[in-house]
């Protein structure tokens, strides 16, 4: 485990500005996400009223991307919230109850997992049409089985423990020793793949926006800027620039807050981590 050094404070407070950008967009944001100025459409970046630029319709860049981020955020989150309680329930069954039980809800699980998730996605959403709660329901639908396969393998593990066996021997039911022993010992590299799956999600969020699969096209996302920037690459480079960086930045920051929790979490990293301050003291 690591000492939480600058980077992970310079990922956290990222993270914990754009959060707060994003929820207080209306007051932050210069310009409202629709508002249109065509005289100045095309405005490089500079220090005048658009700090970021325009886009081909006059919008300000830097308004569609706070306006942006809360969406991108939103269904990141919404969806790992939605398929983690899921893969975590079928996963957990699944590594209880063994035989058949496990033997069908893996199967499930194998052939969706043999499936790529963006093309799974894809086909989702064709046939939900687009639309934020579709967007969520989709990336829900394709993101469970990762916890499903971690927590049945963290389950049949846990089943086999002492204290698992006692609980049996004492005539506790078998839901009983599920929620109350099971379910909160595999819940440690659950949390750490969910924090992963965030970063995920914002950028399968942003690639059917990309492709005009994603949100409503009056609702502004990071994906949806890019797809609005792509005929402009060689003479308006900002238009999506900002929005890949933001995207980039962000699932940086996700992907170094879920690395220290990880490392927080496992409790043989942090035994490592206390041998290695024994024989070498600062």
């Amino acid at each position: 485990m690591r000492r939480s050094g600058p980077t992970f404070w310079l990922a956290a407070v990222f993270l914990g500005a754009i959060l707060a950008v994003a929820i207080l967009a209306g007051w932050v944001a210069p310009y409202t996400a629709s508002e249109q100025d065509i005289a100045g459409r095309l405005q490089p970046p500079g220090l005048g009223p658009h700090l970021l630029g325009t886009d081909e319709v006059g919008r300000d860049v830097l308004s569609r991307l706070i306006y942006g981020a809360r969406i991108s955020l939103l269904v990141g989150v919404v969806a790992v919230a939605l398929s983690c309680p899921l893969g975590v329930l079928v996963g957990v069954v699944a590594g209880y109850s063994g035989r058949r039980t496990d033997d069908v809800l893996m199967r499930v699980t194998e052939i969706q997992l043999a499936i790529p998730t963006i093309l799974l996605a894809i086909a989702v959403v064709a046939v939900l049409g687009p639309g934020i709660r579709n967007v969520i329901l989709t990336l829900s639908v394709t993101g469970w089985t990762l916890y499903a396969r971690l927590t049945r393998g963290e389950t049949l593990g846990v089943k086999q423990r002492d204290f698992v066996q006692a609980a049996r021997a004492t005539g506790a039911g078998d839901l009983r020793i599920m929620a109350r022993h099971v379910l909160p010992n595999v819940l440690s590299p659950v949390i750490v793949v969910a924090v992963f799956a965030v970063a995920n999600m914002i950028i399968l969020e942003a690639t059917l926006s990309f492709l005009g699969l994603g949100v409503e096209p009056d609702i502004v996302t990071w994906g949806r800027m890019l797809n609005g920037g792509r005929l402009y690459l060689s003479t308006a480079w900002w238009i999506t620039a900002f929005p890949g960086l933001a995207i980039f930045l962000t699932v940086l920051a996700v992907n170094l807050l879920g690395d220290y929790l990880r490392d927080w979490l496992d409790p043989r990293l942090r035994n490592t981590l206390r041998n290695d301050r024994a024989e070498h003291p600062v």
